[in-house]
């Protein structure tokens, strides 16, 4: 009887001890690959890559089969997982577009319930185009700007040796960026540990995004791949072992077991691979279909997932907002609405049915709708649109338009999709905010017309990233001063 006794109570502590850590506040750490395809992990059995750590994540988490980025490029999922607004209602509208300070962000929220907040890699939400370049404290749409306490950021795409900016301070390193990124913020995040302060830590690599340039060691197994390709992977291999990395610093500050770690990537895959980056579905970063929509994603939180399983549950960016608000306790006032995602909370314990709220795509003139099986698609064409439907379940690679075919599901569908392209349009005009208009925005422009820029350009043209592009932009200034 005591044994028995005792081993109710220890299975009771247990329980309560479980429930105290998803009581406490969860660690939050966003992870996002930059042009990471559908089918560019290990565990999809991708024939040349070798993913080790993301299969680890994926074996001890959730692992989604359907989870969408926020739009086909990358500046446009930045804001929607910022806003958990599809990102057209933001303004960010395509890559390189700034996010309106009107819009009320995860960061913020996040500071204001007592969180640590830091942002480690790319950030490009400030109307600054070409590569990466470090990022200005007088900079009005920094990554301060819009509630992260740290940051080590850079304006975009960044790759070996980077130049970056802490807080508007410009720092040199040396390595692979991801490898870079993830030690500065496990710096960041052992300090916040130590102090016992919960951490919202942002990471956003740089890679595989071009231009490709890995270290031998990381691309001597892909020998029988062009030259192109061996650099591309090579950067995949240092990515997922830099996640290794962050893992196990996580487990070294005692923090593992109650942080929860989201990764995904920004956009579908690239064209022009081969092997391919998409896994089979159609189209490339950039499309509407699922080649560049689709991507891999991961949610790794031991406290609260404690089963690890592989869901078909469509799911996207849009949600991780709204999931972030359900686990941290965070009001409904911190997101701004109209919201177009959902929480996925009650999905870390069981399968939860249909997916109530139909995920939502809009960008270049093009509007999707994903609404569980079926998506639905608006692609203009002569002036008019063009409408394409597909059933997933059957067809993920999307060959078969049944729009005329299933005319009663095209017809419900079509409705959904027009009226969350009239709240898109209403949002554009600045509906959602207060003023009901929507304020200056800095112009998107490429960073070296920033006159913020000009005193470092003589020096930065003998960087490999930016050489080419600064040549043609200072000889076409000299041009312009000619008589």
């Amino acid at each position: 009887m005591p044994a028995m006794f005792n081993h109710i109570l220890s299975v009771a502590l247990f329980a309560i001890s479980s429930l105290d850590l998803i009581a406490a506040k969860p660690n939050i750490i966003l992870v996002m690959a930059d042009d990471q395809g559908w089918g560019q992990t290990g565990y999809r059995n991708h024939p040349a890559l070798k993913t080790p750590n993301l299969d680890d994540m994926a074996e001890n988490g959730l692992r989604f089969e359907r989870f969408y980025a926020g739009g086909p490029v990358c500046s446009p999922t930045r804001a929607t997982v910022l806003t958990g607004r599809t990102h057209d209602r933001t303004g960010v509208f395509d890559h390189g577009y700034a996010l309106r300070q009107q819009e009320k962000t995860l960061a913020q929220a996040m500071k204001n319930a007592g969180y640590a907040t830091g942002h480690f890699g790319k950030w490009h939400l400030n109307g600054l185009r070409g590569p990466g370049a470090p990022i200005f404290n007088e900079d009005t749409h920094n990554p301060g700007a819009f509630g992260f306490d740290e940051w080590l950021s850079v304006t975009n795409f960044f790759d070996r040796n980077p130049i970056m900016s802490r807080k508007g301070k410009i720092k040199e390193f040396s390595g692979d960026s991801s490898e870079i990124i993830v030690d500065e913020a496990l710096k960041f995040i052992k300090a916040k540990a130590d102090e016992k302060k919960p951490f919202f830590t942002v990471i956003w690599y740089g890679t595989p995004h071009d231009p490709w340039v890995a270290d031998d060691a990381d691309k001597k197994t892909f020998t029988k791949l062009n030259p192109k390709a061996q650099e591309h992977y090579g950067e995949l291999v240092a990515m997922d072992r830099s996640i290794g990395t962050l893992r196990e610093g996580l487990k070294e500050s005692g923090v593992y077991h109650n942080t929860l770690v989201w990764f995904t990537s920004d956009n579908g895959g690239l064209p022009r691979f081969d092997p391919p980056t998409t896994g089979g579905l159609r189209g490339f970063k950039g499309s509407m279909y699922e080649g560049g929509l689709r991507v891999p994603a991961i949610i790794e939180w031991p406290a609260g997932i404690q089963k690890s399983r592989i869901t078909h549950y469509p799911a996207g960016a849009v949600d991780i907002f709204p999931t972030l608000a359900k686990v941290a306790g965070l009001k409904k006032s911190t997101m701004l609405k109209p919201q177009d995602g959902q929480s996925l909370s009650k999905l870390f314990t069981q399968e939860i049915g249909p997916r109530k709220k139909p995920l939502p795509f809009r960008s270049r003139g093009r509007v999707a709708l994903v609404d569980n099986d079926y998506k639905i698609l608006s692609l203009p064409s002569n002036g008019k649109a063009q409408y394409e439907l597909y059933n997933l379940k059957k067809d993920s690679a999307e060959q078969k338009n049944l729009f005329k075919k299933e005319l009663k599901i095209a017809k419900r569908l079509q409705k959904k999709l027009m009226a969350i392209d009239a709240s898109v349009t209403a949002s554009v005009n600045g509906q959602d905010y207060p003023e009901k208009k929507v304020n200056k925005q800095p112009p998107r422009i490429f960073w070296w017309e920033n006159e913020a820029y000009r005193p470092y350009l003589s020096e930065w043209i003998k960087r490999p990233e930016y050489t080419s592009r600064l040549k043609r932009f200072l000889n076409t200034q000299q041009k312009k001063k000619q008589p």
